[in-house]
């Protein structure tokens, strides 16, 4: 009679056939995952144009690479360079999803196979069935995105998923450009263009809860309310107001030490008549145009630096870096209430023309998001 193995040892070859047989590798957990469909529910661009284009639509769920989680969105950001990637003009980059959606929050359901070589970003302790929110390259706009593990973050305490799907774009965004790349710093002064945008508010708060003072601008009364309310020590309405002349005549005739832009174009030069000597331009995007007309002699003769970046295409390690300087730095400002989420609509899934159509209509002050987890 041949002998028997033990009964534990069947047990664990039945265990590794069913995980070669599964389409997913997870790590040990100490809990069952819940089945992950096929299929997904997705908005897709049918061809560049307005907000109408985006339509549901079905799309495979992604498998985890080495390196990255499978995430269950709970809910993702509306962001401006969604539009341009809807309008055709901010195409994403080579092996990105072309699913819109640069930020979700979400439960991680699975994790992808180690690469115990050097071409893998080091992974993090996530396990299935962690809540994060995460910056991603494309995707979010679905009910399933592939993360690389080092873009996410935890949920900070006290906050819903949705609140912490406002989180990763923004607060990515600004600490490259005005505390990297504009290196504010000790006491000096900040002026945020578009003051009430998703960038605007985490903008005057952020800087405003590391003890610097900010100034913002915005196009109503009522945007210029929010952002004092926020933080700002003032809020200029450039529809009404000269912002040079006002920060000139609040800092003495100094000037600011850093600005962030996102209009460009004919700002270029006012902002730079408005900083401070050896003060420092942080150029994020260009709604008033790519080009302008500029005396160059103040540069040189006071050291002026005019900077800027884009994150969506840099590589995964640099944002990773970017993920732990906010993990230590900011996300306990966040659990301490002295930085909050500013959400003024969240839309379905399946709303996200009008979401766009918001967002286009520049009436909001902070984040447009879309509620991805139930079906509207």
């Amino acid at each position: 009679m041949m002998p028997q193995a033990p009964a534990g040892r069947k047990l664990e070859k039945v265990a590794a056939q069913n995980d070669i047989n599964h389409r997913f590798t997870y790590e040990a957990q100490s809990i069952m995952p819940r089945p992950i469909p096929s299929q997904m529910r997705a908005i897709e661009i049918s061809t560049p144009g307005g907000p109408e284009v985006l339509r549901p639509g079905q799309r495979p769920v992604p498998s985890p690479a080495a390196g990255e989680v499978l995430i269950e969105v709970a809910a993702a950001g509306v962001n401006r360079p969604d539009v341009l990637q809807r309008k055709g003009g901010y195409p994403p980059p080579p092996g990105a999803s072309d699913i819109p959606g640069l930020e979700v929050a979400g439960t991680i359901v699975a994790i992808g196979p180690k690469d115990h070589g050097k071409s893998a970003p080091q992974m993090n302790d996530w396990k299935v069935g962690d809540e994060v929110c995460a910056l991603v390259t494309g995707g979010g706009y679905a009910e399933y995105v592939a993360a690389p593990a080092v873009q996410c973050l935890p949920v900070p305490r006290g906050l819903t998923l949705e609140q912490a799907a406002s989180l990763p774009e923004t607060f990515f965004t600004v600490w490259v450009n005005v505390f990297q790349r504009g290196a504010l710093k000790n006491e000096e002064t900040l002026l945020v263009q578009g003051g009430s945008s998703g960038i605007g508010v985490t903008a005057i708060q952020m800087a405003r809860a590391f003890g610097h003072r900010v100034f913002a601008t915005a196009g109503t009364a009522r945007k210029c309310t929010e952002c004092e309310k926020l933080g700002a020590t003032r809020a200029i309405n450039y529809r009404d107001e000269d912002f040079v002349a006002v920060i000139k005549q609040l800092t003495g005739g100094r000037g600011v030490d850093v600005i962030l832009d996102m209009v460009g174009g004919d700002y270029v030069p006012r902002e730079l008549a408005c900083l401070a000597d050896d003060g420092r331009l942080s150029l994020i995007a260009f709604l008033g145009g790519t080009k302008t007309s500029l005396d160059m002699t103040d540069i040189l003769r006071r050291r002026l630096t005019i900077t800027g970046s884009t994150l969506r295409p840099r590589p995964v390690e640099v944002k990773a870096t970017i993920a732990r300087a906010l993990r230590e730095k900011v996300w306990p400002l966040i659990e301490a209430g002295k930085i909050r989420p500013v959400i003024y609509r969240t839309f379905g899934l399946e709303e996200a023309a009008a979401a766009h159509a918001l967002m286009e209509s520049s009436e909001h002050v902070g984040k447009i998001l879309l509620s991805v987890g139930k079906k509207n």
